[in-house]
């Protein structure tokens, strides 16, 4: 045990984990791609839960009730500059729980959020107001302080975020080892959820027109719950402002929303004054959410992992299978050419006559996600399948197929045409659907090719 506590005292540097740095990441927007979270999603913020517990899951017995005759004389939390997957903010988020405490506007103040575009900001910032008047307090050790000094019963010299018992025969380095073992926990949770809760993603850029509440939404929630950080990892990612109503094991709070939810006190639950919605289940908020606050819903991620690395490697195939299923190998080399000629009079035709085309498969997944996309995004198209798949007796027309790989280079499908112009399939091309949308480029392509067409 105690070669284990010495290895891991030695992976944490004086300023904390040493967490190994990544290669640089493309500064394109095509990096702000969020999705719905998935089982594994589920899984890794189920461990990220396990790695912090016992922490920001019950009510603390130090803590002063708000709902009790002392209630009126405590400070009001009026806003909480906060980004879902950082580790200050999460240790913060983690005693609000322990402390029962409602937040009226959590903001989510990432990088590149509408807060920090407003004015920068240090994460986290807490502004409460106190005896009528407003006081900011900021990083992790103010705030903390501040909560303990007022929500608490602890006496100051007891209200560490985490305090290590040791004996006194136990020697300095077997303290310090237990110390960073403990701190090391708190790196944990961003580790196994990196990427997520972190960035506003591109689905609700600054750079863009994006539905905005007139009301901040309602959350009930508490901070040791993996379902309730997927939602609000997604309310970052969105740069959605809420009001975060703490609903941890033994808290009152959870009778108030048994009353709301019909009986239930099950977490995350949302309220949306804006619209009268009320949702519980963490991938029905997070849809709404999308469709709702976002100018789009993210592609599965899965598959974009998927795209990166099959399709590089299945190109070259399916340049030589494109035709071969046209019949290139017929010895009547004139035929092939001439039914490939008149596919290709076919696309012109058909990627003239309507501003959006696309070209699919049935059962692709690929091809089922970029229809749906667009029409989220509610872009009008015109779709062409050319069978089931590209599977020989699948596939209806492999000489259009054959025809789209000599006038573009891809045989892959989806192929989307706007204007007449390819743009590529769902996530690569030029520049590919989804980056055609995050770049802001797509909406501007639609509206030349309406004047044209």
């Amino acid at each position: 045990m105690r070669a284990l506590l010495l290895l891991l005292s030695s992976l944490v540097t004086s300023h904390g984990f040493s967490v190994p740095r990544r290669g640089n990441r493309s500064s394109s927007s095509t990096t702000q791609l969020r999705s719905i979270p998935n089982s594994f999603d589920t899984l890794t913020s189920g461990l990220a839960s396990i790695a912090r517990l016992p922490r920001g899951v019950t009510v603390s017995s130090d803590g002063i009730s708000l709902s009790g005759p002392a209630a009126r004389f405590l400070p009001k939390i009026k806003q909480l500059f906060d980004v879902e997957n950082s580790r200050e903010c999460r240790v913060v988020r983690e005693r609000i729980t322990e402390l029962d405490l409602v937040v009226e506007r959590v903001i989510p103040a990432a990088e590149n959020s509408r807060a920090v575009a407003r004015s920068p900001i240090t994460v986290p910032t807490m502004v409460a107001e106190i005896d009528g008047l407003e006081q900011t307090f900021t990083g992790v050790d103010e705030i903390l302080r501040f909560l303990d000094d007022k929500f608490s019963t602890l006496k100051k010299d007891e209200s560490k975020t985490t305090k290590i018992e040791i004996s006194d025969e136990e020697d300095n380095t077997m303290k310090v080892a237990l110390e960073k073992l403990v701190e090391m926990t708190t790196y944990l949770p961003g580790l196994l959820r990196a990427g997520r809760g972190s960035r506003v993603c591109g689905a609700a850029s600054t750079s863009f027109d994006v539905p905005r509440p007139a009301q901040p939404l309602v959350l009930y929630s508490y901070e040791g719950n993996q379902f309730c950080r997927l939602v609000r990892e997604v309310l970052t990612e969105l740069d959605l402002v809420f009001e975060l109503r703490s609903a941890g094991k033994m808290s009152p709070r959870r009778n108030e929303l048994a009353k709301i939810a019909g009986g239930s006190s099950q977490c995350p639950y949302l309220i949306d004054p804006n619209t009268g919605v009320k949702l519980a289940e963490s991938a029905d908020i997070i849809s709404y959410l999308y469709k709702t606050y976002g100018l789009w819903t993210p592609p599965n991620e899965l598959l974009q992992s998927i795209s990166g690395v099959v399709t590089p490697l299945l190109a070259p195939l399916y340049r030589v299978i494109a035709p071969l299923q046209a019949g290139s190998y017929r010895e009547n080399e004139f035929e092939y050419k001439s039914e490939i000629a008149e596919a290709k009079a076919t696309i012109y035709d058909e990627i003239l006559a309507n501003p959006v085309v696309v070209y699919t498969y049935e059962y692709s997944p690929f091809c089922s996600e970029a229809t749906a996309l667009l029409e989220n995004c509610g872009i009008q198209f015109k779709e062409i399948s050319l069978g089931l798949e590209w599977i020989p007796g699948l596939i209806s027309e492999p000489a259009k197929r054959a025809a789209l790989l000599e006038i573009t280079g891809q045989s892959s499908l989806p192929h989307i045409f706007v204007g007449g112009t390819s743009i590529g399939g769902l996530f690569s091309g030029s520049p590919g659907l989804v980056p055609a949308l995050e770049q802001g480029k797509l909406k501007q392509l639609i509206e030349d090719a309406k004047k044209t067409i």
